[in-house]
């Protein structure tokens, strides 16, 4: 009994361990998450420590389409573009530096607490407000309306709550997912507000309403040039249309 014991602890042991190997890991393996967020751990980044790779990866599991759906070149598409937008959402870069876009992962919170407290931005998309806190929350079965500090204390949490986001469309707005995918199809209502398929409409679904239809800002700039960085170091090509310059937000 003793031995089948051990052989089921260690059939265990390497099911657990090949986990990462599968899905999103075996394109964003624990090396390549270190090199795409090398400061994430830096003394001077209040999030050191917290955004770990196995945390993503369990994460990541639980959303079964995420980072796996369509070719391969769909697959490095779309996780560039997750982690293009989180770590701006996250950044700790100083704008126009040589290292701008190796800061991604800095942060878990908002700086200044300011917005919509207590349900100010967290995690790696900076979570906002009590509405998206109660539907991430039912989505993912925890009570973030009663607990929103979950989001910056249970790394797991706080990835799932960022994958809920990215995967689901709300209102007029289509998911992240669908764009990346280039699932997405503008109605005639997008059309004439210039949205059009591409990364800039993600970032219009995350922060249109301070970031588009404003000509060149700063903001897109960071989202782009990280989303560039992780295409190159993925080998996938960006695709067109990465800003939101022009676009109307999905509120107008």
């Amino acid at each position: 009994m003793a031995r089948y014991a051990a052989l089921a602890a260690l059939l265990l042991a390497v099911a657990v361990g090949g986990a990462a190997a599968q899905g999103v890991g075996s394109v964003i393996t624990q090396s390549v998450y270190a090199s795409m967020l090398p400061n994430r751990d830096n003394s001077q980044c209040p999030a050191r420590g917290f955004y770990t790779y196995d945390a993503f990866i369990a994460a990541a599991n639980t959303f079964p389409g995420f980072g796996t759906t369509g070719s391969a070149d769909d697959v490095k598409r779309e996780l560039a573009a997750f982690f293009g937008q989180t770590s701006h959402e996250t950044t700790g870069g100083t704008r126009g530096a040589a290292d701008q876009f190796q800061w991604g992962y800095c942060f878990k919170e908002e700086i200044n607490k300011a917005t919509s407290p207590p349900y100010y931005g967290r995690g790696p998309i900076q979570l906002t407000g009590q509405s998206n806190y109660d539907l991430a929350g039912r989505a993912i079965g925890k009570d973030l309306v009663s607990n929103p500090d979950l989001v910056s204390t249970d790394a797991v949490v706080s990835f799932r709550t960022v994958i809920w986001f990215w995967m689901t469309a709300q209102g007029n707005k289509p998911s992240s997912h669908d764009v990346a995918l280039g699932r997405w199809t503008p109605t005639a209502a997008d059309t004439a507000a210039g949205r059009v398929p591409g990364y800039g409409v993600i970032t219009n679904i995350i922060n249109g309403g301070l970031e588009c239809g404003m000509g060149q800002n700063d903001a897109n700039v960071d989202r782009i040039g990280y989303y560039t960085r992780y295409c190159g170091m993925l080998g996938t090509a960006t695709g067109g249309n990465l800003d939101c310059y022009t676009q109307r937000n999905f509120a107008s």
